[in-house]
Order: structure tokens, then C-alpha cells, then sequence
């Protein structure tokens, strides 16, 4: 009798020590990609335009649909015609016309940042089904903290006075940016497919210069306009219905 009472308590005790390795290996995977993607989008964008940084980040749109097909991701034809036309409206967002693209030092950091995002989009998407979205994300953070920060204090001097001189974009950078906006991409890729999620976080292009018109009274040019527009169509054309497909 109690050999068979220990038997349950026996294999909880081994799924709860398998659930806990998953999340804890799921969670340093994606702080360590998240700080190097973030490190290497800033350090290129030294080098480089904002707008062209932006449009390489954003690559990501293509890059994850590609790695996914040789995890045995496909997607429909449907999602691959979103993907195109967000590009395209990701290009007329951030690049100015006639404004060349040579590839430089600042584009390839950038790049290099870009393939570590799609690596995070689907680190995540392999992860999330599996554990805890919020407590994969603490410990994403804090992993993501300490690789950032154990350099920053070795190689930088960070002193109180600039700190507290920058203290409102920090907090709004710490908590919004990076607290609550990766927490609900990890929550929020559950069950997704890991295209679909890149192309709406694709969009933060699009939010970004329609609140720089909304709350800046910053101009927004025609070819802004057809660009948010190519955007959200991508992004209604992802989400219909499509018979025969998994993804």
C-alpha cells in the first residue's frame, strides 16, 4: 500500500524537478540572446542611421520564417506574402529616399543583432508552451542584468549623479520597454506561430512614428502613411483563416 502511495508522489516529484530544469534552462537561453541582441543594436547604432538600424533590427520578419523552415516550421503561402509586404512598409517607415545602404560596420552589428532577435523569437516560441511565462521571464531578465551589467561596471564608469540625471527614461526603458513589453511577448507567443508573432512585433516601427505624430506633432509624410498602412495589411493578411495549413 504504500509502495503504491509513493509511486505518484515518486513521479511528481520527478516532473516538478523536469518542469523546473526546463524553465530554469528556458530562461537563461533567453537572457542570454536578449542581452546580446540588445548589446549589439546598441553598439551598431553608433555606427549607422537610426532609420537604418531600425529597418535591419527589424529584419527579423524574414530572417525567423527561414531558420523556421529548417526546424520544420512552415508557413503558409498567405504568411509569406505578409512578411514581404511588411518589409516593404518597414523600408518606406525607416529608410529616407535616396538614402544609400551600404553595408558597414554599424549594419552588420545590427544585422548580427537582428539574427540574435530571431533566435530569441523562437527560443521563446519552443519555451513557452512549456512553463511559466512570467517566472521564465524573471529569470530571463535577470540573466539578461547581470551579463549587461557585470561589463558596464568593469569597462564603463557609471556614476549616481548620471544616473539620476537619467532616471525617467531608465524607469520607463527598465519596467515598460523591458519588464512588461518582453513578459507579454513571452505570455503572448503561447501557442503562436513564431512568424506571425515577429510581424506584429514588427509594428513597434509603425506605433513608434504614428505616437511621434500623436504626442510629438512630429510630420508624417505620405510615404510613412503607405508604409504603416503595408504594415497593418501584413498583419490582417497573416491573421485569416487558411484551410489545410498548421501554421
Amino acid at each position: 500500500m504504500n509502495t503504491k502511495t509513493k509511486a505518484p508522489e515518486e513521479k511528481k516529484r520527478i516532473q516538478a524537478s523536469s518542469d523546473r530544469k526546463t524553465l530554469i534552462t528556458g530562461g537563461i537561453c533567453c537572457g542570454i540572446l536578449l542581452c546580446f541582441a540588445s548589446n549589439f543594436q546598441q553598439f551598431g547604432i553608433k555606427y549607422t542611421t537610426v532609420g537604418k538600424a531600425g529597418f535591419i533590427t527589424a529584419c527579423y520578419i524574414i530572417i525567423v520564417p527561414v531558420i523556421g523552415i529548417f526546424l520544420k516550421k512552415k508557413c503558409s503561402p498567405f504568411i509569406w506574402i505578409a512578411v514581404i509586404l511588411s518589409l516593404c512598409g518597414l523600408y518606406l517607415l525607416c529608410l529616407t529616399p535616396g538614402e544609400g545602404f551600404a553595408i558597414g560596420k554599424g549594419e552588420l552589428l545590427v544585422l548580427i543583432c537582428a539574427v540574435l532577435f530571431s533566435l530569441h523569437i523562437l527560443v521563446i516560441d519552443h519555451f513557452s508552451p512549456l512553463v511559466d511565462g512570467v517566472k521564465m521571464s524573471c529569470i530571463q531578465f535577470l540573466v539578461c542584468g547581470i551579463l549587461s551589467g557585470l561589463p558596464a561596471l568593469l569597462f564603463e564608469s557609471p556614476d549616481l549623479a548620471g544616473i539620476l540625471a537619467a532616471k525617467v527614461p531608465i524607469l520607463y526603458a527598465g519596467v515598460m520597454s523591458c519588464g512588461v513589453a518582453y513578459t507579454l511577448q513571452i505570455v503572448g507567443q503561447k501557442n503562436m506561430n513564431p512568424t506571425v508573432a515577429s510581424l506584429i512585433l514588427s509594428l513597434e516601427s509603425c506605433i513608434s512614428v504614428i505616437a511621434g505624430w500623436l504626442i510629438l506633432g512630429q510630420n508624417l509624410s505620405s510615404r510613412e502613411i503607405f508604409g504603416c498602412v503595408l504594415m497593418f495589411g501584413a498583419i490582417i493578411l497573416a491573421q485569416l483563416p487558411q484551410k489545410g495549413t498548421a501554421f
